[in-house]
């Protein structure tokens, strides 16, 4: 059977009655055992230059990406009839489950990590984990007072909820303004955007655009810059691509993917930066 069959008939329900691409739950699934591959990879790397599929990171901007697609494909023609708590609750029923989930595993398993990486879990009380567990099912970010673990992360019991916060942002962002803005006004929003992150890449003093994931001024720029750029960039894909069939499809792309996430970092250490990189 051809993989050409991006699109698919989705059962009708309440939140979505148009068709599903199924090429993107695809796509998306490929990225995340990159990310998985990537951190696993990252474990016995000596610095960020043997680092073995070095841009793997880079799978949370496609998550980015496709959520900006989707946002719009889902929605955009959907604002007569649609309300912005509607929105939100639409939203919220969405992504938070597994936000509370993801919090209460990692209160369950944050003190097997105690560990010569972090010295401090084994000395943390149970009522701060609590705490933190509880603030967390709101994925408000904490300030890094509050970090339990010890890399200044604004979700400690669930490292990889930054994204979600940003992802958060950017929905905020969309249905309060940007759903209605023209597609030049969108254009140059992304053009901006692109242009942001660009300077951070190469102004990084390790060559990279890793981060996000704390509080920190430098960290909140570089968590604003990696999601404004692959969400709204994905918003306007969504407006102004065609829809259309390949043959392959799915086998093209995510070899495209893979190619990418896995390609080896360009330039010696000199030119890169020397401080090895740690990631979510």
């Amino acid at each position: 059977m051809e993989s050409t069959q991006v699109l698919t008939a989705a059962h009708p329900t309440p939140l979505s009655t148009k068709p599903h691409y199924a090429i993107l739950d695809g796509l998306r699934g490929v990225a995340a055992l990159m990310v998985v591959a990537f951190h696993l990879c990252e474990s016995h790397a000596t610095s960020h230059l043997d680092q073995v599929i070095n841009h793997g990171y880079l799978a949370v901007d496609f998550f980015f990406l496709l959520s900006g697609f989707v946002i719009g494909y889902a929605y955009d023609d959907r604002w007569s009839r649609l309300t912005l708590k509607e929105f939100f609750r639409i939203r919220l029923i969405r992504l938070q489950p597994l936000v509370v989930l993801g919090m209460v595993i990692g209160a369950i398993c944050f003190y097997f990590q105690a560990s010569p990486v972090w010295p401090g879990i084994a000395a943390v009380p149970a009522w701060k984990v609590l705490l933190v567990m509880l603030v967390g099912f709101t994925l408000l970010p904490l300030p890094v007072s509050m970090d339990i673990r010890g890399w200044h992360e604004m979700h400690p019991l669930n490292g990889p909820g930054w994204s979600l916060f940003y992802e958060y942002v950017a929905n905020l962002l969309y249905a309060l303004g940007v759903r209605k803005f023209s597609n030049t006004a969108l254009g140059i929003l992304v053009a901006l955007a692109g242009a942001a992150l660009i300077h951070l890449a190469v102004t990084s003093p390790a060559g990279d655009v890793i981060g996000g994931w704390s509080l920190e001024p430098e960290q909140l720029r570089v968590g604003v810059s990696r999601v404004m750029f692959p969400f709204f960039a994905g918003l306007l894909l969504s407006r102004v691509a065609p829809l259309a069939r390949f043959k392959s499809a799915f086998l093209a792309c995510s070899v495209l993917l893979v190619l990418v996430l896995a390609m080896p970092r360009i330039g010696g250490r000199n030119g890169c930066g020397s401080t090895a990189s740690t990631t979510r």
